[in-house]
């Protein structure tokens, strides 16, 4: 499971950050989850919290808040700009949804443009998971 390998990464990210920010304690770690990635939620913050619980003292007490970021969409063909929705993802079956979680670059074969029907777009948001803010104290704090 992939959500094991971002999360050991989020952990990793905090810690450096926490480190080049000069901070003795993280108290909150925010990610951002982007739609298209179909993170499963639930085993993502268990593993957070297991990397957690093993990190080094200065990030071991911190919350991981996760936040999603939507999918929205740009047509090259007409510039039109569209979301792909939860209701829109939970259509597809069961392998085409599976292809997407694996390889997002995918859900070019699965939607169009609902303007023009093309399927040369791109994905401006909503891909990808990243640490978007690490917020701690200092010594002196």
């Amino acid at each position: 499971m992939h959500e094991w390998a971002l999360a050991e990464g989020v952990v990793e990210t905090a810690k450096q950050i926490a480190e080049r920010e000069k901070l003795d304690s993280v108290f909150r770690v925010r990610v951002k989850l982007g739609f298209l990635q179909q993170i499963d939620r639930d085993i993502f913050s268990d593993a957070c919290r297991k990397f957690l619980q093993d990190a080094d003292g200065r990030v071991r007490d911190a919350t991981v808040v996760l936040e999603s970021e939507p999918i929205r969409c740009v047509c090259r063909r007409c510039e039109f700009t569209w979301t792909i929705d939860d209701d829109e993802l939970a259509r597809l079956d069961d392998n085409a949804s599976e292809s997407i979680h694996f390889v997002p670059e995918l859900v070019h074969a699965y939607f169009r443009c609902p303007t023009c029907g093309s399927a040369d777009f791109s994905v401006d948001r909503g891909r990808g998971v990243w640490v978007s803010s690490v917020e701690g104290s200092t010594g002196g704090e």
